[in-house]
């Protein structure tokens, strides 16, 4: 009997504590789809029913007037941003309210990852940003490009020793291990200064220990949203989000590359040798020049907040730390881009052809020289680029964490009050439903370059298209993201012709097994050598 009192005063409990948990929105009319007990929204994606972005599309198309809506992770309250007049407000005009990204790793548990440019805050984050900068400029990432061609050269010699000895003309292949070991050769070389052929050295220690830090799978997921919902805990536990083998391996990494440099004076252009520079406080951001005028559709400048010159003094941590999400940026999220342009010119024939022949005019007017002017001047490469990352943006959301309390506003005109959200609440960004909206994009599922041409780009507007995010803290590598992903495209189209295969998932459905975007059944292509 006793038990039983204990068990009924326990679901009571819960079930008040609920109840004033998920009637924050409510109260002041913000509309939010109904929460399951102690998952909140996060409910069918946490058990697998469907992706993360099908629940957030789902939520911004049931409510299509409104200028935010609620939604609760779990048991945490967040904003969601749907009107782009308060976005646009919010991430530049109030952008110091909305500094930070959320916190979720303790920098001093995990130095070398709580350190990185995404998760630093305040002041620290503009004098990192500000001392970054200089290094993704285009006159840095031109020097890069032979390092990304050689890359593709190897790429492209292991296809064609695949395909010259199978017993067809064509193979099958699931691009996402083709990409990923194109990407982590590209940032092996460009980042780190290695030669790694993750190719023909399929286990190499690079590629191996990189898979292992920068495979987010849903286990790791679950652990993010834990040490986000409970910070206090996770700092008490020490829980890390990556395994301390591969952070280990890749600080020696770094430390050792940079010490040898500067012993042996060894100068390359590479982002070790930025990253050194400037920790020297040697870099300095370059003006804007006509040879910048063509950098792509999708590519974001950069504010006043990376352009001013500071004297801060970085550690050893620090560098480390910049060099690790370069590296977790370009394996996954620049793989995961060049994934699907892969499927989307399988599936569209006519746009790979056209694509083929603006590659082929090229090859005639360069004489077969591939470098960052060519990719930069072709204009229909950056059309499929732009429609790409407008389909399939890697990063499906942005975040922001209010510094301030701060008024939204009302949520519509229903609404009888303000909604304030408070100081360490979270606002975010649903990018991938907005670039899915189809008052914004008519017919947004299909795929269409066209969108993105001369003399229709202009009726995209401001703030509805961002793959890299936007205001001060976008992405800070979006012109080297951009130029690896075009170099990729120009070597495969122009040596491989790209088809669907039987398992090819047509039409395209995502997994739900999994956070990051991914195709059910994997992505599966045919690849045939061109004659």
């Amino acid at each position: 009997m006793l038990l039983a009192i204990w068990f009924v005063v326990f679901v009571v409990a819960c079930a008040l504590y609920l109840r004033k948990v998920y009637s924050k929105f409510s109260k002041y009319g913000v509309k939010n789809l109904a929460p399951l007990p102690f998952l909140g929204n996060m409910g069918w994606v946490l058990l697998r029913r469907e992706h993360f972005t099908e629940a957030m599309f789902r939520l911004y198309s049931a409510f299509p007037g409104e200028r935010f809506l609620g939604w609760y992770e779990c048991i945490n309250p967040i904003v969601i941003l749907r009107d782009i007049e308060l976005i646009k407000k919010i991430g530049v005009k109030d952008f110091e309210s909305f500094l930070d990204h959320r916190s979720f790793i303790d920098a001093k548990v995990d130095p070398f990852f709580g350190r990185n440019l995404i998760l630093l805050k305040g002041q620290e984050w503009k004098d990192m940003r500000s001392t970054l900068s200089p290094v993704f400029t285009s006159s840095k990432i031109r020097l890069m490009v032979p390092f990304m061609v050689e890359v593709g050269d190897i790429m492209i010699k292991s296809l064609k020793e695949r395909i010259d000895s199978s017993k067809d003309d064509f193979i099958d292949i699931d691009c996402r291990d083709l990409t990923t070991r194109y990407a982590n050769d590209v940032i092996a070389s460009c980042a780190f200064g290695l030669k790694v052929d993750s190719h023909t050295n399929k286990d190499n220690e690079f590629y191996k220990m990189g898979k292992i830090a920068a495979n987010f799978d849903f286990l790791q997921m679950l652990k993010l949203m834990f040490m986000s919902s409970c910070p206090t805990v996770s700092k008490i536990f020490k829980i890390t989000l990556f395994k301390a083998s591969a952070m280990k391996f890749f600080r020696g990494l770094v430390l050792s590359a940079v010490n040898e440099r500067e012993v042996k004076q060894i100068v390359r252009p590479d982002m070790i040798h930025l990253l050194m520079e400037a920790k020297k406080g040697k870099l300095t951001h370059e003006e804007k020049t006509g040879a910048d005028t063509s950098v792509g559709f999708a590519t974001v400048e950069e504010s006043s907040v990376g352009k001013k010159n500071v004297s801060r003094v970085w550690t050893d941590d620090d560098l480390v730390a910049q060099a690790l999400i370069f590296f977790f940026a370009g394996f996954d999220t620049v793989s995961t881009a060049m994934i699907f342009a892969l499927h989307e010119l399988a599936t569209h024939p006519d746009v790979q052809d056209r694509l083929l022949n603006e590659i082929k005019a090229h090859e005639m007017k360069n004489g077969g020289t591939l470098d960052y002017n060519s990719i930069q001047n072709m204009n229909y490469l950056d059309m499929v680029v732009s429609e790409v990352l407008r389909m399939w943006p890697p990063a499906v959301g942005l975040d922001r964490q209010c510094l301030m309390d701060y008024n939204l506003g009302r949520p519509n005109e229903e609404a009888t009050e303000d909604f304030i959200i408070h100081k360490g609440e979270t606002v975010a960004v649903p990018v991938w439903a907005i670039h899915r909206d189809p008052a914004l994009y008519p017919d947004p599922e299909k795929f269409d370059p066209d969108r993105f041409s001369e003399e229709n780009k202009h009726l995209i507007k401001p703030f509805t298209y961002m793959p890299f995010g936007l205001g001060p803290r976008n992405c800070i590598g979006s012109r080297f993201a951009l130029c690896e992903l075009k170099v990729l495209l120009y070597q495969v189209v122009q040596r491989v012709q790209l088809a669907p295969c039987e398992k090819t998932c047509v039409p395209a459905r995502l997994a739900t097994d999994t956070f990051n975007v991914r195709l059910r059944g994997g992505h599966w292509l045919r690849f045939r050598l061109r004659e």
